[in-house]
């Protein structure tokens, strides 16, 4: 007599060649798509860097918006240029021991920091550098927080901040993605009159009047962790560890 069709042995073998066919088709997929994904990353990217330099929105032509930018990569403990082929990717330097370092001090949360950085130079038509974007990173609530702050040519002056990768809770510390918050940034004060850093972020909004609200910027309700993660990474990257040394020799350099 044949066997049933409905018997448990076919019934597992269905399943299983249901689950091959699944299997192939999405590693298929994954291994077919992964080339567009990693250009759609890399774009979102670089819009992003384009969005915090002021360098994209309506009217703006994007192949002119590129031509004013300029990667540059930074020995961070120097503070001084150096030669990195264009394909050099700072996150996967700092997942390897040879390239980095461990951190001791580690406010943001990162634990390990590359020892070439990378910034941005956005240039006027005359060649000059008109604003600074640097990359910054550092642990809020759920996620590491991925992001651009701007800096105008006085080197102190914010321009702009992007978050463009994160997991932060949506409508709390999702709210780093808010157009008005991020507004907030915009014409604070990095450091002080005396050169030391100074930015913060609030755990509410800055009072009224504040003598030092030139370098204060509203937190975020309901998203403590967060708006403390965005204070420490971003003191953590204009700071000594990150980008101090460069933005140092910068205005060193800058006529008086």
């Amino acid at each position: 007599m044949a066997a049933s069709k409905d018997s448990v042995a076919n019934t597992l073998r269905v399943a299983l060649l249901v689950c091959l066919v699944c299997a192939v088709l999405v590693s298929t997929a994954a291994v077919t798509l992964r080339p567009a994904q990693e250009h759609n990353r890399a774009l979102f990217r670089e819009l992003n860097i384009l969005r915090t330099a002021g360098l994209y929105g309506p009217g703006i032509d994007l192949h002119e918006a590129r031509a004013r930018l300029e990667r540059r990569f930074v020995d961070l403990a120097t503070g001084e240029y150096v030669e990195r082929p264009q394909a050099f990717d700072p996150l996967a330097a700092a997942r390897d021991p040879a390239q980095s370092r461990a951190l001791v001090e580690d406010p943001a949360g990162i634990r390990r920091i590359a020892h070439v950085g990378e910034v941005f130079l956005v240039r006027d038509a005359a060649g000059q550098v008109t604003r600074i974007v640097l990359p910054v990173r550092g642990y809020g609530l759920w996620s590491t927080m991925h992001g651009f702050i701007a800096l105008e040519r006085d080197l102190t002056t914010v321009a702009g901040i992007r978050f463009h990768d994160h997991a932060e809770t949506p409508g709390l510390g999702g709210e780093i993605d808010n157009p008005r918050w991020q507004a907030r940034w915009v014409g604070k004060r990095v450091f002080d009159d005396a050169g030391a850093l100074a930015i913060r972020v609030d755990r509410g909004a800055v009072p009224e009047g504040a003598a030092d609200a030139q370098h204060r910027i509203d937190g975020l309700a309901g998203a403590t962790i967060t708006a403390r993660g965005v204070h420490n990474l971003v003191r953590f990257w204009l700071d000594e560890t990150g980008y101090g040394p460069y933005l140092a020799r910068l205005a060193a350099a800058r006529p008086q």
